[in-house]
């Protein structure tokens, strides 16, 4: 049976999971082709408890953890409220098309509600297909202003070598 909870992140069950299933995803392609580092596996969960901007949200089925959802708070200057930005999804493989993200988005999107949040926000990266279709799914559209400007492209710089 599919349950969705809130993370706790010093419940150590649930913290397992969580880096368990980060270090699914980061290895997946989509999720860069490399499993996490020593540092970040020894020192995520306590990272992420010590910011209260950040939440996440585990899937269970029975015991087993199948998905996780890390979503950070930012704001909208145009809005003058809170925004959610959906930072890292992840669904175990051998678990995918049961409706387990959307089950997680569910949870988000009520976490996001409460927190007075205007939107919901993500990336995706534009050759995955499967995500961009589940995305649009549950109403998420490319981010524009002005149609004759064109969509925003998500883009970075990295401050460490």
């Amino acid at each position: 049976m599919l349950e969705v909870v809130r993370a706790h992140y010093r419940d150590p069950r649930h913290a397992a999971a969580l880096i368990a299933l980060l270090d699914g995803y980061s290895r997946d392609p989509a999720g860069g082709g490399k499993p996490l580092s020593d540092f970040a596996r020894d020192h995520l969960v306590d990272a992420l408890a010590a910011r209260p901007h950040v939440f996440s949200v585990l899937a269970f089925d029975d015991d087993l953890p199948v998905g996780l959802v890390t979503a950070i708070e930012g704001f909208s200057t145009f809005a003058c409220r809170p925004l959610v930005n959906v930072h890292d999804i992840a669904v175990h493989p051998e678990h995918r098309g049961r409706g387990i993200a959307t089950a997680m988005f569910a949870a988000v999107e009520t976490i996001a509600r409460e927190r007075g949040a205007c939107k919901l926000t993500l990336e995706v990266l534009s050759g995955n297909a499967p995500a961009r279709a589940l995305y649009r799914k549950l109403g998420f559209d490319d981010y524009r202003l002005d149609p004759a400007l064109g969509d925003a492209r998500f883009m970075q710089k990295w401050l460490d070598d």
